[in-house]
This record gives C-alpha cells, structure tokens and sequence, in this order.
C-alpha cells in the first residue's frame, strides 16, 4: 500500500498527521521535510525572548519521539525539487518518493523588501526554528535592533526584545500598528502602550538601503534621515509557498487553490496551512490551521468533510497592550464603532441593520470579552 506523504513538518502537516493516527492507525504514513523534524511551535518564537527560551528549549518533539508516536516515517533534511502528480512522484536529491495520496504544508516565505547597500543581504527573518536559533546567536551582547514593520509580528517581536531592555525602533509605511487589522483609535491605544514601553516607531516611512557600519549597520530611511542598528529584523510579512505546487501544474492564486475539502486541482493533492487558499481565504493563524486538519484527517481517513470556519480571534502577544482581534470578513460593508478609556479600547464593526462582523479588544479588561463576542460573529467559511 502506497503511504499518504505529508510535505512539511510545520504545524499544519504534524496536526494532520496526529488527528489522521487517531482515526486511522494503518495506513503508511510519512512526513517529508526540509528541517530535521522537529516539533515545536511557531507562534512562540516571537516572545521568547521574554521566556528566556533557547531555540532547543522551544523544540517540544523530537522527530524520532514523533515518529514512535504516530506510527510514521519522518523524512529529514529532504527539500523537494518537484512533484509529477501524474506518476504521483516526488523528486528529490536523494531519489524519488512515490505516494498515493500527498498534502502540502509547505508554510510561507519571508517577504524580503529591495534595499540597498552591502548590508542589505543581513537582514534576519524568524520564520522558523533554525531561523530563531540564528537570531538568538547573534543578539547576544546586543543593544539595538531595528525592526521593519509594524505588523502583527513585528508589533510582538518589538515588545519581546524591549521587555529584555534592546532599543527597537520599527518602520512602517502604514500610518499606524497593525494596520490591517485595527481601526484608528484602538492602533492609536495600541501605538501609545508600545511607545511607553520604549518602542520608537517610524510610521509612513520605509527603509531604503542597510550599510554595514562599523559592527552594526546604518539605515538610510525613505525620508532621507540616517538611523544605526546591531540588527536589523524583518517582519514585514510572508507569501505563501507556491512554487512546487505552481510547477507541478497545480492552480495557484495568492496561495495553494483548494475546495472545502482540502482538495487541489489534483484529486490526489490536498494542502493546507499558510501555503493553501481555501475558497479564496488565506489564512496563516492557528485556529484555522487546527480547523483544517482535522477535516483533513476525516477526508484522508475516507469520510469526506468540508472545513468550516468560525469566527476565529487573533491573540496579539503584546504584554504591553493585551489584545484580541478578530477581523470582518474580507469586502465587509460595515463601519467601526469605537469606546475608548483610560484602560482600554473596545471597537466593534457592525453592518447596516447592527449586526457584529467583526471586533477589536485592547486593555486588560477589553479582552475578557473575547469568547462572548466570537460567539455573535457570522462564520468565515
């Protein structure tokens, strides 16, 4: 029998590989991975400093003790260099891996932004474990980083490595923190926390180029004005991981196309995870993550299932300014409505007739609310 082939060893591809062992213990099953297999989890590498966590403190499962638990074979340091879905195949350095069925979870890339200069190629990135460990290895005896943008990410790295006492200055071109996410007065709470916890924000403005200068670097920002950093970290976003699929001849918009089942346009094909487009929503957040794999696994499995998406809060890790966001669906006719406090801001976006799409919560007390207001919100899918 032919085994089920899960690419990637991220969240995505282990939580399918455990929900489909809980109902399914015979089917060969392997893991396929670039990294050496590890599990661990990705959402913890932007506050870990604060933890005090080393890279191999952050590592929860070892990919043999992962093995002996789910029953399946984990493919180390493997990169795939193509799938042939029609002799479902897949090609890489050490030969070929054959599969009767095959999900990717192959994650996302960090966007890496066109600066100049000749320090422009040492701009770090955390997108996973090995990522971290690098990071952590060359923030030691540190005292100033430069973060580029102000996103969800890099709001919380910022907070991470100023709760530890590093200088963060963080640009932007957004007029305001988390701007896809917060309407004005709750970015501007949010701004001012960060701010009182000594971040320095530069917003509408870029960088242009890093030069290396002396043991750190100078940043040269879109504004002309000249700033100096030990690193420079870039968060500014990441895009999904299309290319095998694209060259494979699967159909790729923003990410990996897929049904409600999970299913590409191959019938042999699923993926999920922030590499997957499920009916035109990419998603790169735990909660839909889990969502998906356990319908996955009822599909793998032999019962066909149909992901459902329910309202799915995002918890900000900004000890700074607790907050929980939970976006309107993408094209949402509505407007923000917005009680602001000492303490606190509650923003919630409601349609025509008052009906709750979406909500902000920042502030301690704010985000109490968070489980009673989701429970009002229309589902995403």
């Amino acid at each position: 029998m032919l085994p089920v082939v899960i690419l990637g060893s991220g969240l995505a591809g282990i939580t399918v590989a455990r929900e489909l062992r809980k109902l399914d213990q015979e089917t060969p099953l392997a893991i396929v991975t670039a990294d050496d297999g590890t599990f661990y989890s990705k959402p913890n590498l932007s506050n870990a400093c604060t933890a005090g966590k080393s890279a191999a403190q952050l590592a929860l499962t070892p990919a043999a003790q992962l093995a002996a638990q789910l029953g399946v074979e984990i493919v180390p340091h493997t990169p795939v260099s193509r799938v042939l879905p029609a002799q479902r195949v897949l090609e890489t350095a050490t030969g070929q891996l054959v599969y009767d069925r095959l999900v990717l979870a192959v994650g996302a890339h960090p966007i890496r932004l066109a600066l100049a200069g000749d320090g422009a190629a040492e701009v770090l990135s955390v997108n996973n474990l090995s990522d971290y460990a690098g990071f952590r290895e060359k923030l030691a005896g540190k005292q100033r980083v430069a973060i580029l943008g102000a996103g969800l990410i890099g709001c919380e790295f910022a907070n991470d490595l100023r709760s530890i006492g590093i200088a963060v200055e963080v640009f932007d071109l957004s007029p305001q923190p988390l701007g896809r996410l917060l309407p004005t007065q709750a970015a501007v709470f949010l701004r001012e926390r960060l701010e009182a916890a000594g971040v320095r924000f530069h917003f509408e403005t870029s960088l242009v180029a890093v030069d290396k200068h002396g043991a750190g670097y100078r940043l040269t920002d879109s504004q002309g004005a000249v700033h100096t950093a030990d690193l420079v970290l870039s968060a500014v976003g990441l895009k999904p991981a299309t290319e095998l699929a694209s060259a494979a001849g699967l159909t790729v918009n923003r990410g990996i196309v897929t049904d409600r089942q999970l299913r590409t346009s191959d019938p042999h094909i699923y993926s999920l995870g922030d590499c997957a487009e499920v009916q035109g929503l990419v998603l790169p957040f735990v909660l839909p993550i889990m969502q998906a794999a356990r319908a996955l696994a009822k599909t793998l499995a032999g019962a066909a299932t149909e992901v459902v998406y329910p309202a799915m809060p995002v918890v900000v890790k900004t000890p700074a300014c607790p907050t929980v966001v939970c976006p309107p669906p993408q094209g949402s006719q509505g407007a923000w409505r917005e009680e602001s406090s000492a303490v606190g801001v509650r923003a919630l976006f409601e349609d025509g007739a008052g009906n709750l799409l979406g909500f902000a919560l920042l502030g301690g007390d704010a985000v109490k609310e968070k489980t009673a207001l989701a429970a009002r919100l229309p589902a995403w899918l």
